[in-house]
């Protein structure tokens, strides 16, 4: 029995240790990544260890945002999980996807990238499912991770059909040579590559799988939406010139548009904290591949890095939400005309000064479908502000202002440091002429976001019930096995 308690206490010691250990050394990576971030900026040097790893502004901005993101959640876990039986487990996995993903955008061999990339997968399906001893939570580690490997698939299939093709494993040397490869090979790398990307961001019709992954601890949930489904903006950039070349642009921004309206119309329909979230997380993914679609993967990267920084406060204060929150019938808040005015006005001025700052949107091409993408974002967050009835008439005119102007600097700041940073990736920000299936479809997007905010949807009862019966998780994740789980 001595002996016993003995090695407990020793394990648990060694767990302690771990548990200290992770959030401090992943603080270290976070403030190396930086250091060597800021030199470059300064120095642009040329860093490359023989032909397997490439360090560039790209690598070490992905590499100093991730860290920080693992390092904020793994320090919020230490007492978050404190007590819980795998916390050890979860500091380690925390540790091991970062890894990954800094993997991802340092490696320079094909097999190496995917080997990241399939990790990536296997790392986050094992935060799903942490506590093996709940049954939904395995069965939820099961249904990611076949969409997971469904998307590794395919990304396999994509890249060695390249390498093959093109006679070489170097992801350089495959992205110089693509205009000696035929149309067909292009367009079917292409697609495989696609399919991969919109799998892990979780895009309509592969949407269930965040859903379903409700079963995550918080912290875990927090790194699953602000690092994890954002990693298809990271692969769609690294494979921008291919994009291009096959003509695919068109289907990302279709795929895109299609995913944030509905997401946003499913989002309205959820009750749960995280459900809500979850559904948010796929409409900013859809917007983040819309800005793809247009040439701007430069834009989809700021994208996601403002994204993630807001993903992460959320979830990590959905707590504090719930405590603070009772149930009470929902307000049903109508626009004022008057309210319309101010809104589509501070839309339109958050485009002009969108495009002043940046210097897109101020020709004919695809630069104007960003600003007006910046345009709704800003038109909303004005609209959530003035249909506010907690908030006085005088607060209402000086609130909006601000945000206005501080949401646009920080939006345009980002742009333009993420596009000096990414200098060395060609053709990530290229926009392109003005096409019919640009127009029609912004069309439709335009027509659908409004419909979605006049709340039309509602008075017509079958598309009410798609929306729901389109939100809902695998159902072997909720509440299946209680009787066995207990």
């Amino acid at each position: 029995m001595k002996q016993k308690n003995s090695l407990q206490n020793s394990d648990s010691y060694r767990a302690s240790g771990v548990i200290k250990a992770i959030p401090l050394l992943l603080w270290l990576i976070f403030s190396g990544n930086l250091v060597c971030l800021l030199y470059y900026l300064v120095v642009e040097p040329e860093w490359s260890f023989g032909n397997l790893v490439n360090i560039n502004g790209f690598t070490l901005l992905i590499g100093s945002i991730v860290t920080f993101f693992s390092a904020v959640i793994s320090n919020y876990a230490k007492t978050y999980l404190h007590g819980f039986k795998y916390h050890a487990r979860f500091m380690v996995l925390c540790l091991l996807f970062t890894f990954s993903v800094i993997s991802l955008v340092t490696f320079n061999h094909v097999v190496l990238l995917l080997l990241s990339w399939f990790l990536m997968g296997v790392m986050m399906s094992k935060l799903i499912g942490i506590n093996t001893g709940w049954a939904e939570a395995r069965q939820a580690s099961k249904f990611t991770q076949r969409y997971f490997l469904t998307g590794s698939f395919f990304l396999s299939i994509g890249v060695l059909f390249l390498a093959f093709q093109s006679n070489t494993f170097l992801l350089s040397e495959l992205i110089s040579g693509l205009g000696e490869l035929p149309k067909l090979t292009l367009i079917l790398a292409s697609l495989s590559i696609i399919v991969a990307a919109i799998v892990q961001s979780a895009i309509f019709p592969f949407h269930r799988w965040l859903l379903s992954a409700m079963t995550a601890p918080t912290p875990a949930s927090a790194l699953m939406h602000a690092g994890f489904v954002n990693g298809s903006g990271i692969l769609l950039a690294l494979f921008a010139p291919l994009l291009f070349a096959s003509n695919t642009l068109d289907l990302l921004l279709i795929i895109g548009g299609l995913t944030a309206i509905i997401a946003q119309f499913t989002k309205l329909l959820q009750v749960n904290v995280k459900q809500k979230l979850a559904c948010s997380t796929i409409a900013q993914m859809g917007f983040m591949i819309m800005q793809c679609g247009l040439g701007f993967f430069n834009a989809a990267v700021a994208h996601l890095i403002l994204h993630g920084f807001y993903k992460a406060y959320l979830f990590l204060s959905s707590g504090e939400e719930i405590a603070s929150s009772k149930p009470q019938k929902p307000l049903h808040i109508k626009i004022k005309p008057l309210q319309a005015v101010v809104v589509l006005v501070f839309g339109i001025v958050g485009a002009i000064v969108f495009a002043q700052l940046t210097g897109k949107g101020m020709a004919w091409d695809s630069g104007i479908f960003l600003t007006l993408i910046v345009a709704i974002t800003v038109g909303q967050a004005t609209y959530n502000i003035v249909k506010q009835k907690s908030l006085s008439t005088v607060q209402k005119i000086v609130i909006p202002p601000l945000l206005f102007m501080s949401g646009i600097g920080l939006y345009a700041f980002m742009y333009n440091g993420v596009t000096l940073l990414m200098k060395d990736l060609p053709m990530v920000a290229v926009p392109l002429p003005i096409t019919t299936v640009q127009i029609v479809f912004g069309v439709v997007f335009l027509i659908g976001f409004f419909i979605m905010k006049l709340g039309v949807y509602q008075k017509v009862p079958w598309l009410y019930v798609k929306f729901m019966n389109l939100s809902q998780p695998y159902q072997k994740t909720v509440l299946m096995y209680k009787s066995k789980s207990l």
